[in-house]
């Protein structure tokens, strides 16, 4: 007999096959069941008759939620079914039972967030949510490929590091070996910036960590990050690779789970737009915009949540806001030559309210002036003295960027909040499970 999955039933029209699953519900009509089955891929319906297959019947009438079944039956095209295909059941054998002393605790009703997160290994079951997941699947593989096309080397970062990036205000410090200090990171870039001068254009792809007590629908503590660096890039460089790259994650959700956005019911049309050139605006003309819906942000202000959904609610794809004023962005981007209170930075904020999704900046290549930059933050130099050799030994123009994974697949998704599209997530108050 025949093995497939759910995602593939339609290619089996006719055919008598088996699929290996979970009862995900079931509805009971006199002497006909209807259950719904999903193996990962996707659901299906089923329909099975006493009069025709007494034993599979009685095999699954009053069988519980999530009891795990291998079921073999006839594929056939059913309009009213989800997926457009039924399974006719012919065979089932239950793999596990699960107990009615113990019911598979997410019902078919409402529940509450905390919840529902506190039973995340077990939402992750659920349609919606394992339409998310595969969407995120799908936009790092679109992601991977394009980087790979585009000539970028996936090298990695260590989680470990001896010093910020960015400041230790955020940073989780952790006891290392021998009462040494050392810091979970909060980005791979300086690390790639060295391996961009070994193998002149990388990406790194993985998680980083952020211990900011923000409660925001945009925040996780523990995330992913898609940073590419070049060396010999300067900023119009990486402002054309970040469209480039989201562009291509959106349409390559597009074509292959449309499926998946079918389930969240998401407008399609809006998706199909996101394709370059995406417009670009600089940092002042943003306050401008702002001015004009009556926000009081003036220069020198940093964007919030707010600011950045007005801003990106005039364009229907991700607007570049570049060259932010030097003193609110972190010490190794470089300065403007003509404007140094302006540094060459851009930010790319997602269309709908989910602000920025992209973080970039050309990178300071001058030894003295970094060296100036660390003292203005109060950094440890001696802690970047591997950093620092990097302008010292053939220090050339470079840029690069940081793209969230999962606040850019929140939008894809047009979900409520980016806690439902990470397997697992890590909140300011949230460890478990």
């Amino acid at each position: 007999m025949t093995t497939i999955t759910i995602e593939n039933a339609g290619k089996y029209d006719g055919q008598e096959v088996t699929v290996r699953g979970w009862l995900y519900n079931i509805r009971e009509s006199g002497k006909l069941v209807f259950p719904i089955f999903r193996d990962g891929t996707g659901i299906i319906q089923g329909v099975c008759s006493l009069k025709e297959n007494p034993e599979a019947f009685e095999a699954l009438k009053g069988l519980t939620q999530e009891s795990s079944v291998i079921v073999t039956g006839k594929i056939r095209a059913e309009q009213r079914a989800p997926g457009g295909y039924e399974m006719g059941v012919s065979k089932i054998q239950i793999v596990q039972r699960v107990s009615e002393a113990t019911p598979f605790p997410i019902q078919l009703k409402e529940h509450g967030v905390d919840f529902l997160l506190d039973q995340r290994h077990l939402w992750i079951r659920t349609p919606r949510q394992a339409s998310i997941l595969r969407i995120r699947a799908e936009a790092v593989r679109s992601a991977r490929e394009f980087m790979d096309g585009q000539g970028y080397t996936l090298t990695d970062a260590p989680m470990f590091t001896p010093a910020a990036c960015e400041g230790t205000s955020t940073l989780f410090e952790v006891n290392y070996i021998d009462d040494q200090k050392a810091y979970l990171t909060q980005s791979g870039q300086l690390y790639i910036e060295a391996t961009a001068m070994a193998l002149g254009k990388v990406y790194t792809f993985g998680p980083t960590f952020r211990a900011e007590k923000s409660k925001t629908r945009r925040h996780l503590t523990e995330f992913w990050m898609l940073e590419p660096e070049a060396a010999y890039a300067e900023l119009p460089d990486m402002m054309d690779l970040g469209e480039g790259l989201v562009s291509a994650m959106v349409q390559g959700v597009v074509k292959n789970k449309p499926r998946e956005l079918e389930t969240l019911k998401r407008d399609i049309k809006k998706l199909e737009n996101i394709k370059p050139p995406f417009p670009r605006i600089t940092y002042e003309e943003a306050v401008g915009v702002l001015a004009k819906n009556g926000n009081p942000a003036k220069f020198g202000d940093d964007f919030g949540g707010d600011e950045e959904t007005i801003i990106s609610s005039s364009f229907d794809r991700p607007v570049m806001v570049h060259h932010y004023p030097t003193a609110i962005k972190a010490f190794y981007m470089q300065p403007d030559h003509e404007r140094p209170d302006l540094a060459l930075s851009f930010d790319m904020l997602a269309p709908e309210g989910y602000g920025e999704i992209i973080g970039g900046s050309q990178r300071i290549h001058d030894y003295d002036l970094l060296v100036k930059r660390l003292k203005e933050n109060n950094l440890p130099i001696e802690s970047f003295q591997w950093y620092l050799d990097l302008r010292r030994y053939g220090s050339v123009p470079h840029a690069g960027f940081g793209l969230g994974l999962e606040r850019t697949v929140a939008w894809i998704c047009g979900t409520e909040h980016i806690r439902e599209v990470i397997p697992f997530p890590r909140m300011i108050y949230r460890v478990y499970p």
